[in-house]
């Protein structure tokens, strides 16, 4: 008995007598296929394209805003008017902002501090404007005052208590 065959099984030499002795066919027009290419025709695929990406978006961790109570959002609306007062009188304090960035993708979002000098406090749209420019229009970065959790400076009369 041939090896690899079971009994019963037909043997393959007797079955196919007029083809088993032929050279493997070659095409004349195409290239012969490598081992890897022909491997990589029967190897596993993605089935749930995007699938493993939306899992580790789901991991991801972000942070929920957290609320001021009401003396420190005191505090930090009189540092607001400090810087405030200052860049009015010519000043660009270098100050440190402790800000909420809401995230893209999902709810919540990540706190950032950003040192940067004040060019503009603006009461009216409840936004602080900074000296350094991005973006393709070159435009000043703005931090809203909802966003603001806490401010550092170097002010001689800076409130203490909250935002800290």
């Amino acid at each position: 008995m041939t090896k690899g065959m079971k009994e019963g099984e037909a043997n393959g030499r007797d079955v196919y007598p007029d083809i088993i002795d032929h050279p493997h066919w070659q095409s004349p027009t195409r290239p012969r296929m490598s081992l890897y290419d022909r491997s990589a025709q029967f190897a596993a695929f993605d089935a749930l394209t995007g699938y493993t990406d939306m899992v580790r978006e789901e991991q991801r961790v972000t942070d929920t805003q957290r609320e001021l109570d009401a003396d420190a959002l005191e505090a930090l609306n009189r540092k607001l008017s400090l810087v405030a007062d200052a860049v009015e009188s010519g000043e660009h304090p270098s100050i440190t902002f402790t800000v909420f960035v809401p995230d893209e993708h999902k709810a919540g979002g990540r706190y950032e501090t950003l040192t940067d000098r004040v060019k503009h406090v603006d009461m009216t749209f409840r936004k602080v404007v900074l000296m350094t420019a991005e973006g393709y229009g070159r435009v000043n970065k703005t931090i809203d005052f909802d966003r603001i959790y806490a401010i550092h400076g170097a002010f001689p009369d800076w409130p203490d208590s909250a935002g800290d």
